[in-house]
């Protein structure tokens, strides 16, 4: 069993008191042991991070983009063992794990470049001035991350804020601990003491950290907990970096291959079985293509199941199932799967709903598994209203041979990104905002490190001359 240690001040401290164990959703064995924080340590936690930052932020910023490079190689020499850790603690298929893995290194890097070069600017002043807009680091951070994506996000977060002189205390999904603790046990030798610390536990231990003396909470996570951690921050002044739930749609246009159509649906929908935050939770089909591209999604739900981790623990995959059998019970019809197959772990099918109508949860809510549910529409205008008609705002994706039904497409849909004719892809470095309950705030590309950093005006005159 992976025994997980918590990072405070530049000290590994195995478990004292309480802890809980992780166990497998491939087959339920103990994968890991892991200590609860205490007050204490959350507390002792942000004093180291607060008292390493003043030296931090002074250290060249070169200098701290080439201990991030660093820590990015490390992380690349441990990559095959955090992938084996994935798998057994969230189930990920282990050349998946690993594609996430290089995303996480390649994200590192990303900022350690990006961060020397991040830069205030002059303002047109007086011309026996110097007035200009300097950007200084927000202080600590508190980076709460999701199991789901556990080391990519972390990376992200964590690179960002260190680029720009800030220091970091993570705290890693209860879900997945020990990955949480690998990634900083091979990116904290490469930095000063205090300037990265590791607590781990329930959402308890992150409601406490949100509360503490920080400068940030960067969350990606679910809704309920980002909506949290905002009235949290409200309240301390500390400022909220979210991202959160989405419900995201895809609209198959008529013309459309429906074959094709199929197969861009099924890789949204069940890719990582479903478990990621931009995954296709809606679709729109035109009428006219609806009968083949239900076809063809089945057939492709079918190719999909045996390349299928599991859901993260059986919770959530009673979750999900509930979505699903309420659905049914509501009049929609399971084409394929929906059913929890026998035997340990948490597995769930590929499942193709038919027939649903608006109101379902497996609509209106974030279900986060394996799950195409799919409505039938007359016509575009039609699509764009219903995938529209959402409490989130996260992504969508439109499917469709009409450029003029794209442009309308990318720019009334309020989702913080917007897809033609392909649900995953994109150039390096974009960033979107978020919106409505799917969090605020650049989390990704060179505007997050706007968003870790302080803009600070500055006037500087020459003395009165005779001084």
């Amino acid at each position: 069993m992976h025994e997980v240690e918590q990072l405070i001040g530049g000290v590994w401290t195995p478990a004292a008191g309480d802890t809980f164990e992780v166990r497998s959703p491939v087959d339920g064995a103990a994968v890991s042991r892991v200590p609860v924080a205490t007050e204490s340590d959350v507390a002792a936690a942000v004093k180291a991070a607060r008292d390493a930052q003043p030296g931090w932020a002074r250290t060249a910023p070169a200098a701290r983009a080439a201990a991030v490079h660093a820590a990015a190689d490390a992380l690349e020499a441990a990559a095959d063992d955090i992938a084996e850790l994935m798998r057994a603690e969230m189930g990920k298929p282990v050349a998946d794990a690993r594609g996430s893995i290089d995303a996480g290194i390649g994200t590192l890097r990303q900022y350690a470049e990006l961060g020397p070069v991040h830069r205030g600017r002059a303002l047109a002043g007086n011309d026996e001035a110097i007035d200009l807009m300097a950007y200084q680091p927000r202080g600590v951070v508190a980076a709460i991350t999701p199991w789901n994506d556990p080391v990519a996000v972390t990376c992200g977060l964590i690179g960002a804020a260190l680029v720009t002189g800030n220091t970091v205390v993570s705290k890693p999904s209860e879900r997945t601990p020990a990955v949480g603790h690998a990634v900083v046990r091979a990116l904290a030798p490469h930095l000063p003491d205090g300037v990265l610390s590791l607590l781990t536990g329930p959402g308890s231990v992150g409601a406490a950290l949100t509360g503490a003396d920080v400068d940030v909470v960067a969350h990606v996570g679910s809704t309920a907990t980002g909506r949290a951690i905002a009235a949290v921050c409200a309240r301390t002044g500390a400022k909220a970096l979210l991202e959160n739930g989405g419900s995201d749609p895809l609209i198959v246009d008529a013309g459309v291959d429906p074959a094709w159509a199929a197969g861009q649906a099924a890789l949204g929908a069940f890719a990582n079985s479903g478990q990621i935050c931009v995954a296709v939770e809606r679709v729109y089909v035109h009428r006219s293509v609806a009968d083949a591209f239900l076809d063809a999604l089945v057939a492709e739900a079918g190719a999909w199941a045996d390349r299928l981790g599991p859901l993260v623990d059986t919770r959530h995959r009673d979750a999900v199932h509930a979505q699903v059998t309420a659905a049914v019970a509501a009049g929609a019809t399971a084409r394929c799967g929906g059913e929890v197959p026998p035997g340990p772990g948490a597995w769930y099918p590929p499942t193709v709903l038919a027939g649903c109508t608006d109101d379902m949860a497996v609509l209106r809510e974030e279900t986060f598994g394996p799950v195409a549910p799919v409505v039938v529409v007359d016509s575009f205008d039609e699509a764009l209203a219903r995938a529209a008609d959402s409490p989130y705002g996260l992504a969508a994706t439109v499917l469709t041979p009409s450029m003029s039904n794209a442009q309308r497409a990318w720019r009334d849909l309020p989702a913080g990104t917007v897809k033609i004719n392909a649900v995953f892809g994109g150039a390096p470095g974009g960033a979107a905002h978020p919106r409505r309950a799917s969090g605020q705030g650049f989390g990704y590309g060179p505007e997050l490190l706007d968003e870790l950093t302080v803009t600070k005006a500055v006037h500087v005159e020459a003395p009165p001359s005779g001084w």
